[in-house]
């Protein structure tokens, strides 16, 4: 087998497609942000939480269980060749949903994918990990808490990968940004998952990491929802731009972020 040399030429020729996160406190409008997408887009519900879009013309598909997220996951990202059958997007895993779920084709019509949000994700897979064997201690018979969210770590990474790896569509999650205190009283902003390792890990794998919130530019004026773009900014909000389109404060105008960052591609 020869090794696949790719050509500058072809690499921007190829549509991979942006993978966001979204972080944002609670009430802040990451949800309503489905309003400004143009492209067809299917939101992949979690939080039974559509209701501030009841206007949206677009699709939603309601998400209850672990196993129903790694389904949509396997399907829409197709099967992973290095797998074993026994793994999670194996080829065996993907016969399974297209034979559950009917022909995978029909999502190809959606350039975009809007998970929300990743902060119930993990709780629905920190659920399904404390009720998996390997959570349970040989010796004791007991929960073994310590397993359980290793178990969740390992599958929350594995199922934003396969995300990451969807070649040709938009990849967005949003997710519950909160502050936090440490033993001296300081204040640091972080994502809002179960498992520490999940919450580190997200930044290194998706392209972009944003933060939606609510800056004063002006004492006199109330605060302005923005999204904050750049790791070196002054409010130490959690942030990454890996396409180096963005300035640090932008608009919270999600179809315009992504029109900026696929513009910047081209040039």
């Amino acid at each position: 087998m020869s090794l696949k040399i790719i050509s500058a030429e072809e690499r921007l020729k190829n549509h991979t497609g942006v993978k966001m996160v979204i972080f944002g406190p609670f009430g802040i409008g990451k949800t309503s942000l489905l309003n400004t997408l143009e492209q067809p887009t299917l939101c992949i519900d979690m939080e039974a939480g559509l209701l501030a879009v009841q206007s949206w013309n677009g699709d939603s598909i309601n998400v209850r269980t672990w196993e129903e997220a790694r389904d949509i996951a396997c399907l829409l990202g197709g099967p992973n060749p290095a797998l074993r059958s026994e793994q999670p997007y194996s080829q065996k895993h993907y016969a399974h949903v297209c034979n559950q779920y009917g022909d995978p084709k029909a999502l190809q019509n959606y350039s975009c994918v809007f998970i929300d949000s990743i902060t119930v994700a993990s709780r629905l897979c920190l659920q399904w990990a404390k009720s998996q064997p390997e959570a349970v201690s040989e010796r004791s018979g007991k929960a073994d808490t310590r397993a359980a969210y290793g178990l969740l770590a390992q599958e929350m990474i594995a199922w934003i990968n396969q995300f990451q790896h969807i070649p040709n569509k938009d990849i967005i999650f949003v997710g519950i940004l909160e502050q936090r205190f440490d033993e001296f009283n300081r204040s640091h902003w972080s994502p809002q998952c179960e498992g520490a390792k999940t919450a580190n890990e997200i930044p290194g794998i998706v392209d972009e990491v944003i933060s939606m919130v609510g800056i004063k530019t002006n004492e006199d004026q109330p605060a302005k929802r923005c999204f904050i773009c750049q790791t070196i900014n002054q409010w130490d909000y959690p942030a990454k731009d890996r396409s180096g389109a963005l300035d640090v404060i932008e608009p919270p105008h999600l179809g315009g972020l992504l029109s900026k960052i696929k513009q910047h591609r081209k040039q």
